[in-house]
């Protein structure tokens, strides 16, 4: 009796392991961006949206870095000798649209562990406890410090925000520098230049 449950035991454990986060070999069909792509899952056709990252959009909708992103992952896994996916405990299998959720691994390095690396995603959509994020972190930290593609814009802001100002102070510099009559078209945009110039320049 103690040794079949004994022998139970094992064979109980040996299938939670096997069940746990592991991961599956599947055949790469084609891209949709940087952060979605299709596999050959037990011959069907499967949408697997990439867990725990958000890379910037290059279907309907064209983003900053959206393009490289995509090219990035699409090379990754035409490239590959074997692409495997890893559904998470902590996670759903699915998300809202029927997409599956997985981690991929091309020739066993996380390929959203690569994006991030790369500064082409960001960590996102967290909705558990879930295996590589402390991983992930890590990555976008040091993405962050390198100032790498989508971090690289993030004082664009600024830009965005002087650049109308500085048209509309050269308007009203025009304005004034014609009321107290200053002679000379090419003095008066000689003066605006460096007006608008050193005002872009805070």
């Amino acid at each position: 009796m103690k040794k079949a449950l004994i022998m139970f035991l094992i064979l109980l454990c040996s299938t939670l392991t096997i069940s746990a986060n592991t991961r599956v070999r599947v055949e790469f069909q084609k891209c949709t961006d940087g952060d979605t792509a299709h596999f050959l899952i037990d011959d069907e056709d499967v949408t697997v949206r990439f867990l725990a990252i958000d890379t910037p959009e290059y279907t309907k909708k064209k983003e900053p870095f959206g393009k490289e992103a995509s090219e990035f992952t699409c090379q990754a896994l035409k490239s590959a000798d074997v692409i495997e996916l890893e559904y998470d405990d902590g996670s759903q299998k699915t998300d809202k649209y029927g997409r599956a959720l997985a981690w991929v691994f091309v020739d066993g390095s996380l390929l959203q562990k690569q994006l991030v690396n790369a500064g082409l995603a960001e960590v996102a959509y967290l909705y558990g406890d879930y295996a590589y994020t402390d991983e992930l972190y890590a990555a976008q930290e040091s993405a962050k410090q390198e100032k790498l593609n989508i971090w690289s814009d993030e004082d664009s802001s600024d830009t965005v925000l002087y650049a109308p100002l500085a048209a509309i102070i050269g308007g009203i510099i025009i304005l004034l520098l014609t009321v107290f009559n200053v002679k000379g078209k090419r003095k008066k945009i000689r003066i605006v230049k460096k007006v608008t110039k050193e005002f872009t320049k805070r």
